[in-house]
């Protein structure tokens, strides 16, 4: 069913229908007619009872049961949303708050799970952010023995960013030759990408450059491969702040909240979503089955991109949480999240 303009409401209607949906959204609970007669309408129960009649024939309310007021379906909020919100600015505290989160230091995608944590807590939803998709700049690899089978590679990046993976050594590698390759690789390959360091690195082999033993140059290719693997596997998206679904969730609720944390176990679909709102600089807003992804859940996902120095998106920040979202509060959270990475990417 296409949304009805704001322009086709009476102003009566209209007053209705914003009434319901700011009481629906505070309280979760279904609006009355009596509740809205004692609000100051200056209308009868009977005329608001017509009122709100022709807004569910409308398919922007719906009674959740027989006796029941009446609470916006997700064509209502959608309306609501596009024609009606007024939004209010982020608090002076909540704007130190997120600020504050982003200007911790450390590796950047410690910095966005920190700004994205920090989100969450001031929206009570769950927070995301899509990772820049960057390759990351080698400054060493070097290699740890474990086992006389294995050893843990270290990869440490030029934002200082540390990692470590196990990989299985070939036969005949002593100590010697680990020494050996962390040293050649992080003297040759300082200031790389990963793949510009496996072209290198392949490239020197090839033409019998390196002055290396054979044990020591398949431990290097061996290690080169498995960064440039898991590279292509990284993660593209942060989600923190799952747990804030399930406090605010009541006990008719949980199914549906459950449903929205399988929905955030599948990254890859929920990174398609947010990876959508990256054309243009406006904020978007996801409600309910409008996403199939979320036809089960009824959510709604808040998103929007941010940019590096360049002026190029980099990434995509928002927040995900039942439909029953104070958007006027979170949009603007939002935005002003999104212009804090932005600087922290310039």
């Amino acid at each position: 069913m296409p949304a009805t303009p704001v322009s086709e409401l009476s102003d009566r209607a209209r007053e209705i229908f914003r009434r319901v949906v700011d009481s629906y959204l505070e309280s979760g609970a279904p609006v009355g007619s009596r509740t809205l007669a004692q609000a100051g309408l200056n209308l009868s129960p009977a005329s608001i009872r017509s009122v709100l009649a022709q807004l569910e024939t409308m398919g922007l309310l719906a009674a959740p049961h027989t006796s029941a007021g009446r609470m916006p379906t997700e064509l209502g909020l959608r309306l609501f949303v596009d024609g009606m919100m007024q939004v209010s600015e982020p608090s002076r505290a909540e704007r130190a708050a997120i600020e504050a989160r982003a200007a911790g230091g450390g590796p950047v995608e410690e910095a966005l799970a920190a700004t994205t944590a920090a989100l969450s807590g001031l929206s009570a939803c769950a927070g995301l952010v899509m990772v820049p998709k960057r390759e990351q700049v080698l400054r060493s690899i070097g290699f740890v023995p474990l086992t006389p089978t294995q050893a843990l590679a270290v990869l440490v990046s030029e934002d200082g960013a540390v990692e470590n993976r196990v990989i299985d050594l070939p036969a005949g590698v002593d100590a010697s030759a680990l020494i050996e390759a962390g040293n050649y690789m992080s003297a040759t390959l300082s200031g790389l990408t990963l793949s510009d360091a496996r072209a290198r690195v392949e490239r020197e082999l090839a033409d019998g450059r390196a002055a290396l033993d054979a044990t020591a140059r398949a431990l290097i290719q061996r290690g080169i491969a498995v960064w440039s693997e898991d590279g292509g596997r990284r993660p593209v998206l942060i989600v923190r702040g799952q747990g804030r679904l399930l406090d605010d969730a009541d006990a008719a609720d949980l199914e549906r909240v459950r449903d929205l944390l399988d929905d955030l176990e599948g990254k890859q679909e929920i990174a398609a979503l947010l990876d959508s709102a990256r054309a243009g600089d406006a904020t978007r807003i996801f409600i309910g089955a409008e996403t199939k992804l979320f036809a089960l859940s009824g959510s709604s996902v808040i998103a929007k991109p941010f940019r590096g120095a360049d002026g190029r998106v980099v990434g995509v920040v928002g927040v995900i949480g039942p439909t029953r979202l104070n958007y006027a509060r979170v949009v603007p959270m939002v935005d002003f999240t999104a212009a804090t990475l932005a600087r922290l990417m310039g």
